[in-house]
């Protein structure tokens, strides 16, 4: 990674824990410390938002340019040579990182002792901060790492890579893939894939869904003015992968996607759970939860968490 680029993340609040892996404290972690407010994940899924970690394996790697991605983007060309760092350094010193990110909050009358106590115990990861994390190398050592840490792993792809999905050792606690886009047109404009056969490679991916033994979420990340509609269309897709749920959640007017969306282009919660509606009518699934500050809506047949 470049000292340019690492100076730009750093300022952005990020933690490098290697040459390419990073950490950076999650809004959420902050807002359930003092006020209490949990992440939808935490409502969905059951995890504790406090005690989680946002990291990347492959912060400055990426196959995509999303002009809805709200990370920093100017990612490395991909016929570098990238030096990877190793799993099991990863895994700990992503640990100490948010022990050190979570340090301050001790002391604010907003945050009882037992609740940062806690957080300085992480015990789920989101492998999803900034980059492609499936162009990491060593991505099931690392899950297993963190594994051996009885720790929970959610694992975000944009699914450009079904190789690595489906020979991933082990899986992740729940993997999402990114459906932002009911057809290849829409998909090259909206997500700005760097290789032709990225499309392609989508739709391998949400043929592998079905066989991970694992728990799989379709995520649509909905962006006004661009991908809102075609239910049928994305329907057809979702109905490929056959996941335990889908997520549509509304792109969010922050970070560096102003630079490429207005606010124009977020939408209302209303307008994502109308969407999801009418798509869950489509697939034949029940809208079992929603978390209006976030602008996200869950759709499956029943709810497990754990």
């Amino acid at each position: 990674m470049l000292e340019s680029k690492k100076k730009i993340l750093k300022k952005h609040g990020y933690v490098l824990t290697g040459k390419e892996s990073a950490v950076k404290l999650c809004h959420w972690v902050s807002e359930k410390l003092i006020s209490g407010r949990s992440c939808y994940k935490e409502d969905f899924y059951g995890i504790q938002s406090h005690r989680c970690i946002q990291m990347s394996p492959a912060a400055d790697v990426c196959n995509h340019s999303c002009l809805f991605c709200w990370r920093y983007q100017d990612f490395e060309p991909l016929d570098v040579n990238i030096k990877y760092d190793d799993p099991e350094d990863i895994v700990q010193k992503s640990i100490d990182a948010q022990k050190k990110l979570v340090s301050g909050f001790r002391g604010d009358d907003r945050c009882s002792e037992k609740m940062w106590q806690e957080a300085r115990k992480p015990n789920q990861v989101a492998i999803s901060l900034a980059g492609e994390p499936t162009m990491y190398p060593y991505l099931g050592d690392l899950i297993e790492e963190y594994g051996k840490r009885d720790m929970t792993t959610f694992l975000v792809t944009n699914g450009s890579l079904p190789k690595v999905i489906e020979e991933l050792n082990p899986l992740p606690t729940q993997i999402y893939v990114t459906l932002a886009a009911p057809n290849k047109n829409i998909y090259d404009r909206l997500c700005v894939p760097k290789d032709g056969a990225s499309w392609d490679n989508l739709m391998k991916t949400l043929n592998v869904f079905p066989s991970l033994e694992t728990r799989t979420v379709v995520r649509h990340t909905l962006v006004k003015g661009w991908n809102i509609g075609w239910e049928k269309e994305y329907a057809d897709l979702v109905e490929k992968a056959d996941p335990d749920y889908v997520e549509a959640k509304g792109y969010v007017f922050v970070g560096d996607s102003r630079r490429r969306m207005g606010l124009k282009n977020m939408p209302s919660h209303d307008t994502v759970k109308a969407f999801a509606k009418r798509e869950a009518d489509l697939l034949g699934l029940k809208l079992l939860n929603e978390k209006k500050d976030s602008r996200v809506v869950l759709l499956g047949n029943n709810m497990t968490q754990g």
